[in-house]
């Protein structure tokens, strides 16, 4: 089985990273930090927005189950790609809605994937697709944050579920059992 990587930033890491969790043909998510200056930084540099850093999330899939641009449309269903570095009130540039492709092609699918999802946004996407980068793991207390904690922590509670129904609406054969 081969597999592939994408990498992703729509705000919050522990918001994307609970969507992509249970899709089938995802292997692994793992938040982390892409797309700054600073060599290996910690969570509390990266939220200062001094970095230049995104928290993202990078997906490892099989792409004979779930294609780069399943995961595109999924992405850009469950974060606000129309507001320029913020998600809700998350606002600085370490919470911008960006792409990190892998290769051309990613890069070419990135950009039909802006333009399909288009049609469903009154304002304008402002995605940015950015090079690829150093990818920095996050912490290890950040790693599947929804699934550990997620339910004690009120901002999750808030934003979270939205995103989640909002997966089940428009993708339920998406998801593992």
């Amino acid at each position: 089985m081969a597999e592939e990587i994408a990498t992703l930033a729509g705000g919050c890491f522990w918001c994307t990273e609970a969507v992509y969790q249970n899709l089938k043909g995802v292997k692994a998510v793992e938040s982390g930090y892409i797309g700054g200056a600073q060599p290996d930084p910690t969570y509390e540099q990266v939220c200062s927005g001094a970095t230049g850093h995104a928290e993202a999330i990078r997906i490892t899939y099989d792409p004979a189950v779930i294609g780069y641009g399943d995961l595109l449309d999924i992405f850009f269903a469950t974060h606000d790609p129309t507001t320029l570095n913020r998600q809700g009130n998350d606002i600085g540039t370490q919470y911008r809605s960006a792409i990190f492709p892998h290769s051309p092609e990613q890069a070419e699918e990135a950009r039909a994937g802006i333009d399909r999802a288009q049609a469903d946004w009154a304002n304008p996407i402002v995605t940015a697709i950015e090079p690829d980068a150093s990818w920095y793991p996050a912490e290890d207390y950040h790693q599947k944050y929804w699934e550990r904690v997620g339910d004690r922590n009120p901002y999750c509670m808030a934003v979270i579920p939205p995103k989640l129904a909002k997966l089940r609406k428009g993708f339920a054969e998406r998801i593992e059992g």
